[in-house]
């Protein structure tokens, strides 16, 4: 029987390979100045939706690292959109050979896919085959908004797969910088999806910076935004969120979970995502050479 000590070791050992990220990582280099800079394809929707367009737009921003949405791996894998659709043994296989594949693909062109974040069914087969596409796909964790719910029926399934789940926050649901947070008590593989615009919108100018002093080591992934006190959202270097003051502090500190650009303003006149992403990109190179 795995006492709780075990368990907080097997996540030592899952956090070390999720900062390594296999194959993967080692294709991608050191990142930006050793910090691992990556995208949501959130940032895409409307313009890109499929594995190889995907693909060539992270490169086409000089990213290695990736948090991806479902409509890519669905695309590629034949993944079901109803993710407590039955399966046979057989489709199972042979979906999760195409999410090998898939992987494959990225690492080749020096991608890591770190997490995804494909919504769970509800029944454990559908719950348990989003940790096997998971684990199929390379990556570490399974991001998903917060919910102390979902943590508590989501902890065996992640202890069992060794993933972990990152919880992503809004303005109003962020991490409790003052005492302990309960929702980590769940499972030593439950960790968070924090994203530092929301946060800095969400507590009114309140610096992101503690709340990564404090829990850096149950952060799976950063998501990356610029956004004002008053809740504006805007292109990178127009809004209040210290972006560069974090990423400087992941350099110093050599914290490796990585940091996702999220391009969530409104595109530009005459500009797209795929070129706000990469815009974003070198938003993060300067801001760490």
């Amino acid at each position: 029987m795995l006492t709780r000590r075990s368990f907080l070791g097997a996540a030592s050992v899952a956090l070390a390979g999720m900062s390594r990220g296999g194959a993967a990582r080692a294709a991608a280099g050191d990142g930006f100045g050793g910090v691992r800079v990556g995208c949501i394809t959130y940032s895409y929707r409307g313009e890109v939706d499929d594995a190889e367009g995907t693909l060539e737009a992270l490169r086409h921003a000089g990213l290695g690292e990736v948090e991806i949405k479902e409509g890519p791996v669905r695309g590629f894998t034949g993944l079901p959109s109803d993710p407590d659709a039955p399966l046979t043994d057989a489709e199972r296989s042979a979906i999760l050979e195409k999410c090998a594949a898939m992987r494959k693909l990225y690492n080749d062109a020096g991608v890591n896919i770190h997490v995804h974040k494909i919504p769970f069914g509800k029944t454990d087969a559908g719950i348990d085959m989003a940790f096997e596409v998971a684990r199929a796909l390379g990556c570490a964790g399974i991001t998903l908004e917060r919910s102390e719910e979902m943590a508590r029926r989501l902890a065996p399934f992640a202890e069992k797969h060794e993933v972990w789940i990152g919880f992503h926050n809004h303005a109003n649901n962020y991490p409790i910088l003052d005492g302990r947070d309960p929702i980590l008590d769940a499972s030593p593989f439950i960790g968070y999806s924090f994203d530092i615009g929301h946060y800095f919108a969400g507590t009114k100018g309140k610096s992101p910076i503690p709340v990564l002093e404090k829990y850096h080591d149950r952060i799976v992934n950063l998501h990356l935004k610029d956004r004002t006190v008053d809740g504006g959202n805007l292109p990178w270097g127009q809004g209040q969120t210290p972006i560069k003051e974090v990423l400087r502090l992941m350099k110093r500190e050599k914290w490796t979970f990585p940091a996702d650009i999220e391009v969530e303003y409104k595109i530009p006149a005459g500009s797209t995502a795929v070129a706000e992403v990469a815009r974003c990109a070198q938003y993060c190179r300067d801001a760490l050479a």
